[in-house]
């Protein structure tokens, strides 16, 4: 694989524009799949009621409130997978586990439980591609579109850029479908290293 850059050629979106389109192009297609590469070790979740809890340090309300959720998420699912629509991600864990990602992975199992496909990979195996800058947190729909969401320093995203580009669509896709086939199952790695684990500001 070939490394990358630090932001892909296409159109600048803001964020509500990319939310807008993104939406559109998601439904718009029956049969079309979803897919995600994530990179960053710690984001800022706007309008998630688990991660305020979580950055309050109520850990145990930031779990109660993912549970809650589940109706709604199940729901999601179930509609995507009416539309023949299937959601991959490949995540990037580094150790030690951060903070931010012992939240983030019990979201992510939970998503993995109701129908989201998530392999988890070590950044060795991003190695490779991160010769010049990090591997950008990088989301797509079939090989027709490929979008990258842009975040600022406190991991906010701030705007994004959308490509349809035939050659930079089919290159995403192919770091894609490499990171995806050499990642480890997410409920395996789960047990194996989130299980029990809590933020240290927990309480």
């Amino acid at each position: 694989m070939s490394d990358v850059t630090s932001e892909l050629a296409g159109d600048q979106l803001t964020l509500d524009e990319y939310f807008a389109d993104f939406d559109k192009q998601f439904w718009s297609t029956e049969g079309r799949n979803c897919w995600k590469v994530e990179r960053r070790q710690t984001f800022v979740e706007q309008g998630s009621t688990s991660y305020d809890a979580f950055i309050r340090g109520d850990w145990p309300r930031a779990l109660e409130l993912l549970d809650e959720r589940r109706p709604n998420i199940q729901e999601y699912y179930s509609r995507a997978a009416s539309h023949g629509i299937r959601i991959y991600r490949v995540r990037v864990v580094e150790e030690p586990i951060s903070a931010y990602l012992i939240w983030q992975l019990n979201s992510l199992r939970q998503r993995s439980e109701l129908g989201e496909n998530t392999r988890i990979i070590d950044p060795d195996k991003v190695a490779g591609l991160e010769r010049r800058v990090e591997l950008p947190e990088i989301i797509g729909l079939g090989q027709d579109v490929v979008y990258q969401v842009i975040y600022g320093s406190d991991g906010a995203a701030q705007r994004a850029v959308r490509s349809t580009d035939r050659t930079n669509v089919e290159h995403w896709w192919k770091i894609f479908t490499d990171l995806y086939e050499g990642g480890e199952d997410m409920a395996a790695f789960f047990d194996r290293s989130v299980a029990g684990l809590r933020p240290l500001n927990a309480r």
